[in-house]
């Protein structure tokens, strides 16, 4: 396995560390400062969805979380969201809520809000009143990220929380047309509008095509809540059979 290797041989594998040299303490004087990739974690969850072990790329994953240094492409925030997530996959929610609590009081730059797959631990350690809370805030907050919406939706469809999911998808969806339908960056020296999104969450590369697979992923997901309720086709769903 690549997380028993020793550190010499890990080093050789596709684990090998994003190292910059700084100079440090003064001219002269230089020193390696392991850096935070993004290729790497990638890397190491590639290795896990083919073992299967992915308790220990959690263990590898939060170790680097931990005493790496971040960069504008993986900030520690994310890297601990992503620890997180394996944590997940090996059937730890306890673990996976720590690791996603470390993204929250990071406070840096993640894909989603951090509280968002917090919820989904919450619900697996039998915490769900503390689950709904979460969510609760993050609705009184004003609901403005498509994507948390659409894991929210997903979530709650699963406990069995219809009419919520059909709430927090049709809210989804509501954003990605009202973000199709925004204007274009304002001319020079005009004032620019608020973010349509959280701060804390990472921007997408090329975000418009990927709001539109979202919402497609949102339109199904609707439908199939809908469906589930007994409900008739709406203009929403019409919306899916176009696309």
């Amino acid at each position: 396995m690549h997380w028993s290797a020793p550190a010499d041989k890990r080093s050789q594998s596709h684990y090998s560390r994003a190292v910059s040299v700084i100079g440090v303490d003064g001219p002269g004087s230089v020193g390696n400062v392991a850096l935070l990739s993004r290729e790497e974690f990638d890397a190491i969850e590639f290795d896990a969805a083919g073992s299967g072990d992915h308790r220990s790329a959690a263990e590898l994953m939060t170790r680097l979380a931990a005493t790496d240094t971040q960069t504008d492409d993986m900030p520690r925030a994310e890297a601990f969201m992503r620890v997180g997530e394996q944590w997940l996959l090996a059937d730890d929610p306890a673990a996976a809520a720590s690791s996603f609590r470390m993204a929250m009081a990071d406070g840096g730059l993640a894909s989603v809000d951090p509280r968002v797959p917090l919820a989904r631990a919450l619900f697996l350690l039998g915490q769900r009143a503390d689950a709904y809370a979460l969510i609760a805030t993050l609705k009184a907050e004003g609901r403005t990220d498509p994507r948390a919406c659409d894991l929210i939706a997903e979530l709650l469809s699963e406990y069995a929380d219809l009419q919520g999911a059909l709430e927090w998808a049709t809210a989804g969806v509501e954003l990605c047309l009202q973000y199709a339908n925004r204007p274009e960056a304002p001319a020079a020296g005009a004032a620019a509008p608020p973010p349509p999104r959280q701060p804390a969450v990472m921007p997408a590369p090329q975000q418009r095509s990927d709001d539109e697979a979202e919402l497609r992923l949102l339109l199904s997901l609707r439908y199939r809540i809908r469906n589930d309720l007994g409900l008739p086709e709406d203009s929403y769903d019409e919306m899916l059979d176009e696309a």
